[in-house]
């Protein structure tokens, strides 16, 4: 949509096959905040698709902070080009997305309404695409989720070195990991380079990253036996959509791997906030229903003590008997 990327004298790592995008680029449009921006249907705790319920698995077991020792470093402090190994992407062609907010910041504000912001990322909606937030305890977001009809999809930025190279370690990172939890994953190539494909209990996953200057963007696929596969409507939604990704890095030096923030519409963050706020009320009533219930005093399950009547002998009560006499 935004046409090539300028290079800005920043170097730039895979290659993409040309992916047409623009269904995603015009179809959008003003949907995006009517009918497929349907916010009842946002989760605000994990997300309970159960045909696919193991992507939270592989999200939430693989942090970006357990990557490595270099985590700890800062982007600014990481060396040049020329110490990072080359891509294995092959020869570049003329490609697309994912851009640098500072590149397109002018064009993009010709189809901001045709975008979802997020802070750190700005993406297309797909078709028929539903948005859920996933929220952590305290009620803030830590990832946003487009789910679609085939699977969901979700895209995250995280902080990078200056030169390219940190897609690469953390796809082998993310390898190691899932196999050890006993998944399948294979290395396969796609638009931007390598991919991963992982075959786990509860769902099929693809990995699709790109590193950008001083960013990396990393897109998830989950979907059901087989929705991952290479040529399936869930991957060329994907790729469509990390076509068209934004990314908004910032100037603050961060942790490498660090995540970017997700930063909410004001419209979404308050509906959320007030969901959340009920949520929490409703823990609270019950808490204190449960309460109660401990102090109330124990209610018996024994019959109740009848008074003792007065003793009767052969020749009737005492009382009888004295008025004989």
């Amino acid at each position: 949509m935004f046409g090539r990327k300028r290079s800005g004298g920043r170097r730039r790592s895979g290659a993409d096959d040309g992916y047409d995008s623009g269904a995603y680029a015009e179809e959008s449009g003003d949907e995006y905040y009517a009918d497929e921006y349907d916010t009842d249907e946002y989760a605000t705790g994990d997300y309970g698709a159960p045909e696919y319920s193991g992507y939270a698995h592989a999200e939430s077991d693989y942090p970006e902070d357990d990557y490595g020792e270099e985590a700890a470093a800062y982007d600014d402090a990481y060396p040049e080009d020329d110490d990072f190994p080359a891509d294995d992407s092959g020869t570049e062609p003329q490609r697309t997305g994912p851009y640098d907010y500072d590149e397109v910041a002018e064009l993009l504000e010709s189809v901001s309404d045709q975008r979802l912001d997020l802070g750190s990322v700005i993406l297309p909606v797909p078709p028929g695409g539903q948005l859920q937030v996933e929220m952590t305890p305290e009620g803030t977001p830590q990832a946003v989720h487009l789910a679609t009809e085939h699977g969901r999809i979700t895209v995250a930025a995280y902080a990078a070195p200056k030169s390219p190279g940190q897609w690469r370690t953390v796809a082998a990172d993310l390898a190691d990991s899932l196999r050890k939890d006993g998944s399948a994953v294979s290395v396969q190539t796609g638009p931007w380079g390598r991919e991963l494909f992982a075959v786990t209990e509860g769902a099929d996953l693809r990995f699709i990253g790109v590193d950008g200057y001083r960013w990396m963007v990393r897109l998830v696929a989950a979907g059901p036996t087989g929705s991952a596969d290479e040529g399936s409507p869930l991957v060329a939604a994907a790729r469509a959509i990390m076509s068209e990704t934004v990314v908004r890095r910032g100037t603050e030096p961060l942790p490498v791997r660090e995540p970017l923030p997700v930063v909410l519409p004001q419209q979404l963050a308050e509906q959320l906030a007030a969901a959340h706020q009920q949520q929490v009320l409703a823990q609270q009533q019950a808490v204190a229903a449960q309460a109660a219930a401990r102090t109330a005093p124990p209610t018996s399950v024994l019959p109740p003590v009848m008074p003792e009547q007065p003793r009767r002998g052969a020749a009737g009560s005492a009382m009888q008997q004295l008025g004989r006499n």
